[in-house]
């Protein structure tokens, strides 16, 4: 039996190595890939699908599209949301010719640069919204996929030390940060490896191409141009054919621009303090989170991501200067962006964990290929790839949106798309906590919406426990009739459950009322009334009609 099992072992590890593989590694590989996926799949949410990861902010003044009004998406309450939410509304109408977008993008000359991934996301969702919303949010996985089979080039899965490398870039802060709000940088990172892949195996005009299309994704993205300049010491007309293929890679993003100055005027803003004195935000950044640090404590660790991330991009700026390497086309692409790493300004690397990390992650490839195997080098190579310890961190599942809908899984939404949806309206803070245990704090009287998409009653149930630090009395109103009060005391909490609740077509109102003013606690400087725990909407089946008596 165990000569059995020999021959198998030996068998299936001759079956790696004629591939180039150690099996314990490739299942490494595999295992990694399994769990970024698993990680993906706690972002979706019933009814609203991905739409979590495009950060559309509840405090935004602005009006959305009126083809996202139809749509059922995640909102998150007490935030202005993030970049992605303009990105995903450009990719409605990708032309531009929508009238409605100058009004709901923030400058949107700017935005609009970058217009290469809304229009991927209108063609993969075929041009209707709901699918097109879908296809933004999921873009950086799909990229992340891309990237990960295409590094393979350069890591395969042979030694533990190609893993580290590969899981280095893959876990980085910035590209799990892009995958974390849909942004424009892990899709361009990949098209940039795409590029120097090309490259690598001397397709140059092919390169050529999908370093044009990377311009239009972003703009920074036009640097790897240097990928396909010649050596230093060769004659002057070697320069001829890598200037005409550097002329060409602008020729895309410059038809844009044209374009877009005649629909929209002036396009040239670089961005508010994006750019700045040599090394001046850099040294800021420097200053802010050595000042922070001290005062850094679970779950608030942003002072420690952004040590790790300056560490990080230190060591590896030091590496493309000290050890300069012409010939290699990673290492002119390394250099490009360790130039405007020096001018980068204050709104790229302000905040926890800042832009930084994400605009330069061409520099953390080319860094991850080009250092050394070697014992003498692991240090350098770690200490250059801190920031992966903060993946699970920024992977961590999100918080509720403050309810957990359960029940009936056919209710959850309609065959047209829309969803069964539980809405926090004026009066409350942002939802906290994990999926197991959430809570939302209210600021004094509140409102919720039901919003009942189906054509008929829904049989429902509301579950939740209420907590105050004070002596207070709260009501619960629905659809205008109280359906639920108590008294409660000091530091008291009451689990409640309510049943047979009718939710009608369309919207029905929650109207939380309290009767004593708000407090704020030592720890806490908000205003606080009382807050839900942990609330749940069950929904069963449709009820039928009362009749009219």
């Amino acid at each position: 039996m165990i000569m059995r099992w020999l021959e198998k072992w030996r068998a299936f590890r001759a079956w790696f190595e004629r591939r180039g593989m150690e099996p314990f590694v490739a299942f490494a590989y595999v295992g990694l890939i399994a769990l970024f996926l698993a990680a993906v799949g706690q972002f979706y949410s019933p009814g609203k699908g991905f739409s979590y990861l495009i950060a559309f902010g509840g405090d935004d003044s602005r009006a959305r599209l009126s083809k996202l009004q139809k749509i059922d998406f995640h909102v998150e309450q007490g935030s202005a949301g993030y970049d992605a939410q303009y990105y995903a509304q450009i990719a409605m109408d990708p032309s531009l010719q929508n009238r409605e977008l100058p009004k709901v993008v923030d400058n949107l000359p700017y935005r609009a640069r970058r217009i290469l991934f809304p229009t991927t996301a209108y063609v993969l969702g075929l041009g209707r919204p709901p699918l097109i919303l879908e296809a933004y949010a999921l873009q950086n996985v799909l990229s992340w996929l891309m990237l990960a089979v295409i590094l393979l080039h350069w890591f395969p899965a042979r030694t533990w030390d190609y893993f580290f490398r590969w899981a280095g870039v893959l876990l980085s802060l910035g590209l799990c940060v892009s995958f974390r709000n849909a942004l424009v940088d892990g899709p361009s990172l990949m098209l940039i490896t795409l590029g120097l892949y090309f490259v690598d195996k001397k397709r140059l005009w092919l390169a050529t191409v999908v370093l044009g299309l990377s311009g239009l994704g972003k703009e920074t993205n036009l640097l790897s141009g240097s990928a396909l300049l010649p050596r230093l010491k060769g004659r002057w007309k070697e320069w001829l054919l890598p200037l005409l293929r550097g002329g060409l890679i602008a020729v895309p993003l410059a038809l844009w621009l044209c374009y877009l100055s005649i629909k929209l005027g002036p396009v040239m803003d670089p961005g508010i303090r994006n750019f700045g004195l040599p090394f001046a935000a850099y040294l800021h950044k420097w200053q802010a989170v050595l000042a922070e640090l001290p005062d850094a404590a679970w779950p608030n660790l942003g002072a420690l991501w952004g040590l790790l991330m300056l560490i990080s991009l230190t060591v590896q700026f030091l590496f493309f200067v000290l050890r300069p390497c012409w010939s290699q086309a990673w290492w002119r692409v390394g250099l490009s962006f360790v130039l405007l790493m020096v001018v980068l300004g204050d709104a790229v690397w302000e905040g926890y964990p800042g832009a930084a990390s994400r605009v330069l992650l061409p520099m953390q490839v080319a860094f991850n290929v080009l250092v050394p195997i070697g014992r003498g080098w692991r240090w350098v190579l770690l200490a250059g790839n801190l920031t992966l310890f903060a993946a699970p961190f920024v992977l961590e599942p999100p918080a509720t949106e403050g309810y957990v809908l359960g029940g009936n899984s056919s209710l959850f939404s309609t065959s047209a798309g829309q969803a069964m949806s539980l809405q926090f309206g004026q009066g409350w803070y942002a939802s906290e906590g994990s999926r197991s245990f959430y809570w939302s704090w209210a600021r004094g009287n509140a409102t919720q919406e039901i919003r009942n998409p189906h054509p008929f009653i829904v049989n429902s149930r509301l579950r939740f426990s209420i907590f105050t630090v004070d002596r207070r009395t709260v009501r619960l109103k629905f659809n205008g009739e109280e359906l639920w009060s108590t008294r409660l005391g000091e530091h008291q909490s009451v689990s409640v459950s309510l049943s047979a609740v009718p939710l009608r077509q369309g919207k029905n109102l929650l109207e939380w009322e309290t009767d004593e003013p708000t407090v704020a606690l030592t720890y806490d400087p908000r205003q606080l009334a009382f807050v839900v725990q942990n609330l749940r909407l069950d929904v069963f089946s449709e009820m039928p009609a009362k009749k009219a008596p």
